[in-house]
Parts: C-alpha cells; structure tokens; sequence
C-alpha cells in the first residue's frame, strides 16, 4: 500500500533505510543482548514464531544476556506463555495477556484461512456445532491430541474426513498447545487444551485493535499500514491507523511510503554499531513488514523467503549477509554459514565466533563442533 495524503510533506521527517534498521534492531533486541527475564523479552518482541519448538529458544538466546533452555521451559509449563494458531495463521508464542489480546482480532483471518486449506474437506458441516463440540471435548481442562479430536468429532460425522476436522478447530475456536508441546526438541502430535482459562473473548473491540498497533509499532515500528497488515494478517488497519494519528508520529521513508510510530520510540543513531547476530528459521524480524528492504535486499529475500518458508537468517552490520544450517551425528554438530552477499574478510571471526557460541547452547553435550563458512558469491 503506497502513502496516503503528503508523506512528503513540510514537517514529515523522511527516514533512511539504515535509520529504519537501527530503530527495529533496538526494539527487537538486536543492537545488544539485554538483561530481561524471559516472559517480558516475548512481551517485548509481541510475541515469537513457533512453528518448530526450538524456534522461539533461538529466538530469545540471540537477544538475551543469561538464556537458558530451562528459562523459557519453566515460562511454558507454568503457562506464563502460550502457544497457539495466531499471526498470519502461524504457530506463535505469546504472553498470556497478548494472547487475549491478539486471538480475538485474528478470528477472521483464521476462518478465512481454515476455508482455504480444509474448505472443500468439509462441505456440509456445521462449523458452529463443531466448535462447540470441541469445547466439549476440552472441557475441565482434558488435553487431546490433534489427531484424537479429529477423530472423536468424525465419530460423530460418519464419513467426514477426520483430519480436516481436527485442524479445522484450532481455526475456529482458542485453543492453546500445552508443555511439554513447545518446548525444547519436543515433536509430534500437537496437543489442544482449550484456552477459556485465558479469558479471551470471542470477538476484538476498536480499543483491542488500536492497542494491537501500538503494540506492533513499539515491537517493530517505525511502519505503514500495509506493514502491520503484513505481520498479522490483519485486514481493515487502514481505519485504526486513521483514527489513532492524532497520537501517533507520522515519517517517510525514501521511496515517499507513510510510516507511523508511537511518540518517544527509539529511533537510535543510524551509525550505532550493529553486532553479528544468527536468527531462527522464520524470525519476525523478516515477517513483520510488506518492505523489508530495511533488513535485506530484494535479492536476497527471493533467496532467504522461498514459497511458505524462511530460512535461519546471519545478520551483518544488522542486515542478512548469510543463511546457516546445523546438522548433527551421534559424535558431531556442524553448523554451515552460506554466504548471500560477499562478507569482508574482517567479518569472518566474528561470525565465526558467534557461531560457535551457538553450537555451545544448541549442543553443550557434544564435544565436537564445527563452523563452515563456505565462499561467498
């Protein structure tokens, strides 16, 4: 979406593209590790992408001083965090707070989605009973898997596809996946809890979505509406937008794009210096924007964002230089850097440095680990 009205005009402060990138790294922890116990860095961040359990903990050991596995463990078991079906349909992890706070405002997209994907699978059902037999089926507190919902509610539909239903319910009505679900290699059938216990709402209010887009904008800002939309899937922010610039700081970018940003954010020196940083598969850093020219190229993001993935991400002087991999035998972990741009000769020990002290967290048991860095282009 272009820039509505003078973007450009007398008074709008136009941001470079580096400027950009410094105020998102310093909201999103990435200009220096800080010292914040885990719940409030997720807090932070307005959530983590969790389509693999071990996302969000590579997520939060590149943004925190003292992060251990056992930190964000304890946050999911203690159901501080949750894990749930929430921006752009994605698995993400969220505090309990934002959780009643996002799932709401996500309803729409999420049946609009689960269309998508398992319409023509379930032609005929009454969607409406159907989540309120999985209610049921939840009820006091009972942990099903994916699988035996959908199973248990077919039951109930002789020939419906059992499958189509199961996922269909964790588009149709708050259901959150409990521990161990979520946590460090943990794999397998998803679990469902029903997530009453969070109080969230059925539906979001005006106040709910314009807290949403400050809470984006603090999170990622300074950004357009077709950004946020972007990030959360989120259709209609055009209006919410409108209605909070009173209260809102309103920028350019170099191409003339409106941006808005909440009044005292950080908006660091363009020359702050930006430290070697490895990001997860998936890190919102890459999804929160419709132009993400402020963290790669165009180039680059048609190599690192290939069809429905995004690859683990090397971030140099704060913008993606390189993907990487681990790979691991019995006796082995090899983490593999492949450069996308030319890195300067003087960059290779800090990340392989890095690196290294990834391996570390990732693999403390293993007593051989191994840093490729393969030639640039």
């Amino acid at each position: 979406m272009g820039a509505r009205g003078p973007a450009r005009g007398p008074g709008v402060q136009v941001l470079s593209t580096r400027a950009l990138n410094r105020a998102v790294l310093e909201r999103q922890l990435l200009l220096r590790r800080v010292d914040l116990p885990v719940v409030a860095a997720v807090e932070r961040l307005f959530g983590l992408n969790a389509q693999d359990p071990n996302l969000p903990y590579l997520a939060l050991w590149s943004r925190l001083e003292r992060f251990a596995l056992r930190d964000l463990t304890a946050a999911v078991e203690d159901r501080s965090v949750v894990r749930s079906t929430l921006m752009r349909a994605t698995q993400h992890m969220v505090t309990v707070p934002d959780f009643r706070l996002v799932r709401p405002a996500l309803s729409p997209l999420l049946r609009r989605a689960r269309r998508n994907a398992f319409g023509t699978r379930t032609t005929g059902v009454d969607l409406d009973a159907l989540a309120a037999e999985a209610g049921e089926l939840l009820a006091g507190g009972r942990v099903l898997t994916r699988p035996e919902v959908g199973r248990l509610l077919a039951a109930r539909r002789p020939g419906s596809d059992a499958g189509a239903l199961g996922w269909s319910v964790q588009y149709l009505r708050p259901v959150v996946h409990p521990a161990p679900s979520g946590t460090w290699n943990v794999r397998g059938a998803t679990p469902f809890a029903d997530a009453a216990w969070t109080g969230v709402r059925a539906e979001a209010t005006l106040a709910d979505l314009r807290l949403l887009v400050r809470r984006y904008l603090a999170a990622f800002g300074p950004a357009s509406v077709a950004d946020a939309r972007v990030w959360s899937g989120i259709g209609g922010l055009r209006e919410v937008f409108d209605g909070l610039r009173p209260e809102l700081r309103v920028y350019a970018d170099e191409s003339g794009r409106e941006l808005f940003d909440l009044p005292g954010a950080p908006l660091p020196d363009p020359g702050t210096p930006a430290p070697v940083r490895f990001l997860p598969d998936f890190d919102a850093l890459l999804l929160a924007y419709s132009d993400r020219t402020r963290v790669m190229t165009g180039e680059i993001r048609g190599r690192v964002c290939v069809g429905a993935g995004v690859a683990a991400t090397v971030l140099l002087d704060g913008t993606v230089a390189a993907t990487w991999t681990r790979t691991r035998t019995e006796d082995t972990v090899t983490l593999t850097v492949q450069p996308m741009r030319p890195l300067p000769l003087a960059d290779h020990t800090s990340i392989e440095a890095e690196a290294t002290r990834l391996l570390a967290f990732t693999d403390p048991g293993v007593a051989d680990r191994r840093v490729r860095l393969l030639p640039g282009p």
